[in-house]
């Protein structure tokens, strides 16, 4: 009989795993045999934990998106005014906890392979879905209806266009200046220039 706690454990090794393989092999050559290796488990693990390996990358994939949603809600949580909530959605996304390199590789690959997998492509649009929210309700505090939900797409789509950007640049744009200039577009964006 397993240990009480073994399994979650087991399931955080693979995802932790996951994310260190695509990350050193790349998403294709990322397999299930070198996943349980890193993790220090039997490959016959992963099929009794999450099926096969499509399940494994859906679960993957939706660990990092819990923990962008985890960083969020805890900056939201602190904040008191509309603006601050902006800035807290600006400061999750463009966090050190959320751009560290090996979680980098794994959005990169998990957004090139949504489109070709529903359960990914699930969890992607969850999580605009949950981007575009956060700053509509706080841009409808401060601007008309039609303008908040302008500037709250507008926003969103600067946010994941600079990560992107810094995701993919060796050293031209950094999460410090990207969340520099998303904070500088929003302040546009509320007349603050």
């Amino acid at each position: 009989m397993p240990k009480v706690g073994m399994e979650d454990l087991r399931r955080r090794q693979l995802i932790a795993a996951t994310i260190t393989s695509i990350h050193e092999e790349g998403f294709a050559n990322a397999t299930i045999s070198g996943i349980s290796k890193t993790a220090g488990l039997s490959g016959g693990i992963v099929a009794h934990y999450f099926d096969d390996k499509a399940g494994l990358l859906a679960a993957t994939m939706r660990s990092l998106a819990q923990s962008l949603l985890a960083e969020t809600l805890r900056r939201l949580k602190a904040a008191e005014t509309p603006e601050e909530r902006i800035d807290a959605v600006i400061l999750a996304n463009f966090s050190d906890e959320q751009n560290d390199p090996e979680s980098v590789s794994a959005w990169l690959a998990f957004w090139s392979e949504a489109r070709n997998a529903p359960a990914l492509w699930r969890i992607q649009k969850i999580n605009e879905r949950r981007l575009l929210s956060n700053l509509k309700y706080a841009f409808k505090q401060l601007l008309p209806r039609d303008e908040a939900e302008t500037a709250a797409a507008g926003l969103a789509a600067m946010i994941e266009g600079l990560w992107l950007r810094c995701a993919l640049s060796n050293g031209p744009l950094t999460v410090d200046q990207a969340r520099m200039i998303a904070r500088d577009y929003a302040a546009r964006l509320l007349h603050k220039d």
